[in-house]
């Protein structure tokens, strides 16, 4: 297995609050962890930093080779609920820091099976012969979408798509989403956040992972998203 990743600050912000850490753990485990940070002064930065490593260093020091999935997926949980009690409790500590956060969402792949989980609106989307997104943005939009207020096609320009409803390190208490999928050979998968889904289509994306080699495909992603407007931070892994 191969992951590769790339970050870039956007044409239009004054820092880079998005964070990614990926590793090749064995010969059978990759990892990858990818977080949008959110909050004024330099808040948005520290909580995707904090988060970010304290789930990238709890995984890759706690995981086994022999794990089950059982155990797995309370070790991905605990990860995001550790570094959630953090932020929350520095932002309680810290007037400037207060209203702090980060979206996360995080890919183990052990032995062809993916266990993933995310909060916020950074995506995963497994891709084969059609990309397909795994991840659940919490948006106050896609509530609405889900509540048939918009169609789907109002979802992409509507003025309240980056409104977040869920974050770690916002609340004493967060519950992130945990999805297991089994990979086919031909699979790979990408995380991203959304300085890269809010400018380009899945199609586009799909295209470029179609037809890069692995290790060129974030930066392609990247340079389209920067090519469409580029106005956020843009952050994307990818595991063939």
């Amino acid at each position: 297995m191969i992951v590769t990743s790339e970050t870039n600050i956007g044409l239009s912000r004054k820092e880079n609050q998005d964070r990614v850490c990926n590793t090749v753990i064995d010969d059978n485990t990759v990892l990858a962890v990818v977080c949008d940070g959110m909050g004024g002064q330099n808040a948005g930065s520290e909580a995707s930093e904090k988060a970010s490593q304290i789930i990238f260093d709890r995984i890759t020091k706690v995981f086994r080779s022999d794990f089950d999935t059982k155990s797995i997926k309370n070790l991905l949980i605990s990860s995001v609920t550790t570094a959630n009690s953090v932020i929350y409790d520095m932002a309680l500590s810290s007037h400037e820091m207060v209203g702090m956060g980060t979206t996360c969402v995080v890919a183990l792949i052990s032995n062809n099976k993916l266990y993933a989980i995310n909060v916020g609106d950074s995506r995963l989307y497994i891709i084969n012969h059609e990309i397909r997104q795994i991840s659940k943005d919490h948006t106050i939009v896609m509530r609405m979408y889900e509540n048939g207020e918009i169609t789907k096609e109002q979802l992409k320009n509507h003025p309240q798509r980056n409104y977040i409803t869920k974050a770690v390190g916002v609340s004493s208490n967060i519950e992130p989403d945990y999805f297991e999928f089994e990979l086919s050979e031909n699979s790979s998968v990408l995380l991203c956040t959304d300085g890269l889904s809010n400018y380009c289509d899945e199609s586009d994306i799909f295209n470029i992972v179609k037809n890069y080699n692995p290790d060129e495909i974030p930066k392609e992603l990247i340079n389209l998203a920067l090519k469409n407007g580029g106005n956020d931070n843009i952050t994307v892994a990818y595991i063939k």
